[in-house]
């Protein structure tokens, strides 16, 4: 279910204005994953969570109260190629900068692109349990779930690990990187 965060202060966009920012939003990821016609599936399951915070909880280096926005976008992994991931970047950008009334405000707007691994959903492990699904699972929940597979399969002990390489393949420019291979 592909998710979208915004973290702004309380007062930057106008009052009832966060349905809007959320349509305007899903529809920009949507267009972006190359979903032509969104159909029931892909608009009950692209979230918008706008988190409207005090403006003294919204800080930078330079100042208190600051005016930024933070737009975090969550995708399953490969979803968005290169040029997609541009698009979906300009676009969020122009839609937070034109409802908020701020042109100026592009320039103050992070949008964060974040892939998770599928098969995960609230309260446990789903799918396979593969190497990918390892790196967003809690240790402890990881560690959990191996020792219940092991005692229903009979086996003494689990072996338990947490897959720590890097979640995409991709390289930024959206190559993919040769397996075992790592950024300079």
């Amino acid at each position: 279910m592909p998710m979208i965060d915004v973290y702004v202060a309380a007062d930057l966009f106008p009052a009832g204005a966060d349905r809007q920012l959320a349509e305007e939003l899903t529809a920009a990821l949507l267009k972006a994953e190359g979903v032509e016609k969104p159909g029931p599936t892909h608009l009950n399951n692209t979230g918008a969570y706008i988190h409207r915070l005090p403006p003294t909880a919204v800080n930078t280096a330079a100042s208190g109260s600051a005016r930024t926005v933070r737009v975090q976008v969550l995708t399953p992994p490969g979803v968005l190629k290169r040029a997609a991931q541009r698009q979906l970047v300009a676009d969020v950008t122009q839609i937070v900068a034109r409802i908020s009334g701020d042109a100026p405000q592009a320039g103050r707007t992070w949008v964060l692109l974040t892939e998770a691994a599928e098969g995960l959903r609230a309260g446990g492990i789903r799918g396979a349990g593969g190497e990918k699904e390892v790196a967003l699972a809690p240790a402890g929940q990881f560690a959990r779930a191996q020792r219940a597979s092991a005692r229903k399969d009979g086996l003494a002990k689990a072996r338990y690990f947490l897959h720590k390489e890097p979640i995409s393949s991709q390289r930024p420019n959206g190559e993919e990187k040769p397996a075992g291979a790592r950024e300079q």
